[in-house]
């Protein structure tokens, strides 16, 4: 089996609220994400890099979607990252649909940089996020799809909760990921978010945003596997995680336009905090998880 070497190095240089939770996971599943980590991190890396035209970063999706298409294929690809997802793909059975499926949401961050609805929206979110929890579930354990409907409902909880907090710093690229329709029910223009004007309109599309992320934790905590949900540790600290940081935005009114970063953030140390409570009450019979009470 390939040392992770290189998955490790990308992993410890992000911020990523989901490495940021890989202690938790035994040795071999925690090296596991770490490489399925590395690759999430890097093909996304080659969307947000604006020095290259899009026509660039398309083709280096294209690269990336061919080298793990290899790699499913049980051959060696000239990517190192792929390669050491190899041994990973094979003894959990991550299937080529969903890496391609996640290289098809990044694809259309460079192509589509608005969404007409929310059922638009919830297609982008399940291949940006819920694809990823998908292959998360399958790393931990669960086959024949018993945990596929909770991997969906946290990846539209989290993604949610992204866009959500995000706003701003997406604006700066030229996307907006808040629905047209809501934007247009409560009369607030694309330019307005473009330029990070904060209104009573735009406060009310967020708080119909955020009753759609909490939609779906509670049906993340609902569709929870009765057995074995010990073994999605790591995916039930993620979600309380970024229900804390929704919480920390509704106590702001979601002022995401002008407030400081700090004030709907967290800190390693309330994000290692969290992940050591989670780990101490789902050891008991009858958990019941943190987020969507």
């Amino acid at each position: 089996m390939i040392e992770p070497v290189q998955s490790k190095q990308v992993t410890a240089s992000s911020n990523s609220n989901l490495a940021a939770a890989f202690f938790l996971l035994p040795k071999t599943k925690r090296k596991a994400m770490t490489a399925l980590y590395a690759f999430c991190r890097k093909v996304d890396d080659v969307v947000d890099n604006e020095g290259k035209s899009c026509v660039q970063r398309s083709e280096e999706l294209e690269a990336w979607r061919n080298d793990i298409g290899l790699v499913c294929n049980g051959s060696q690809s000239a990517n190192q990252i792929c390669n050491e997802l190899s041994a990973y793909i094979e003894q959990y059975e991550l299937s080529f649909d969903l890496f391609d499926e996640l290289i098809i949401g990044m694809e259309a961050d460079i192509k589509k940089v608005r969404y007409a609805d929310c059922q638009e929206l919830e297609l982008y979110c399940h291949r940006a996020a819920s694809v990823v929890g998908l292959l998360t579930v399958r790393i931990l354990g669960f086959k024949n799809g018993d945990a596929d409907s909770y991997a969906e409902h946290i990846g539209q909880a989290l993604q949610l909760t992204n866009i959500l907090r995000d706003v701003s710093e997406d604006a700066t690229r030229g996307r907006i990921y808040l629905p047209q329709s809501l934007l247009n029910k409560y009369g607030v223009s694309e330019q307005s978010i473009l330029d990070g004007v904060q209104s009573s309109g735009f406060e009310n599309v967020a708080r119909e945003m955020a009753d759609r992320a909490w939609a779906h934790y509670k049906l993340t905590s609902e569709a929870l596997p009765q057995n074995n949900y010990r073994d999605l540790l790591v995916l039930e600290a993620m979600a309380s995680i970024y229900w804390r940081l929704l919480q920390k935005m509704q106590k702001i009114n979601f002022n995401v336009m002008t407030e400081q970063q700090s004030k709907i953030r967290l800190g390693k140390w309330a994000k290692l905090a969290m992940g050591i409570q989670i780990r101490f009450f789902i050891s008991f019979k009858g958990y019941r998880p943190l987020y969507a009470r």
